[in-house]
């Protein structure tokens, strides 16, 4: 069933708590899903590709503003047909490898669609802004019926989410028209957190390499004896 058609059913409730309560309930179902893939990578791999998973419902402010700006009335109606992100989940990772790694274990979940994927990592945006960006539909069970309620998922490193983070302050006191002098400098910026996010795997991956074939501990061994 669509949520269209779920809030019709509701009639004697109010439409903006029966959508709030399904969106509400899609972020739970997906929040648990990551977290038992997360632990489950830990039990096979003693690995957590996942740092930190935040969740929000955006603002019936932010909602409003989205539809003006993309010439939408306000209504409950646009607000499920045109805003793809009212519920959001991020994942925050150590590395950019972890990134589409998550992403395929995402899209393989069998109730989880797929509904569209962004890849702002290897195509960012003007701003300098990266993310991974996948819209999916989860159903959610209730007593009489199934609703398919999207969700946006936003795959990060620590890095990005920083960067993100300072943008959307900035950009947030200019209301988008920050100055151009500030807008080259977090370009920069985003330049830095691409290259420091490069280093940090490739040093990641000389480790992993170092303990898998043992040279680091034949290194240390040397060292060990060096100074004895």
């Amino acid at each position: 069933m669509f949520m269209e058609a779920a809030i019709r059913n509701y009639e004697d409730v109010d439409s903006w708590k029966t959508v709030i309560f399904l969106y509400n309930a899609a972020l739970k179902e997906v929040g648990t899903k990551l977290e038992i893939l997360n632990d489950e990578f830990q039990h096979v791999h003693r690995y957590n590709p996942i740092e930190h998973i935040k969740t929000r419902i955006k603002t019936p402010e932010s909602i409003v503003k989205k539809l003006k700006r993309n010439g939408h009335t306000t209504s409950i109606e646009n607000m499920v047909k045109y805003v793809k992100d009212i519920a959001g989940v991020r994942l925050i990772c150590s590395f950019t490898s972890d990134i589409y790694r998550l992403a395929e274990m995402i899209g393989n979940q069998s109730d989880l669609k797929v509904l569209s994927i962004k890849d702002y990592i290897k195509n960012p945006k003007e701003s300098g802004y990266k993310s991974y960006h996948m819209l999916v539909s989860v159903p959610i069970f209730l007593s009489d019926s199934v609703v398919d309620t999207k969700v946006e998922i936003q795959i990060r490193t620590i890095a990005m989410d920083f960067w993100a983070s300072l943008e959307h302050k900035i950009y947030y006191k200019f209301e988008g028209n920050a100055p151009e002098y500030i807008s080259r400098d977090l370009r920069e910026c985003a330049q830095m957190v691409s290259e420091l996010d490069d280093k940090m795997l490739s040093l990641n991956e000389a480790i992993k390499k170092c303990l898998s074939d043992g040279s680091c501990i034949e290194d240390m061994d040397n060292s060990f004896r060096r100074e004895a």
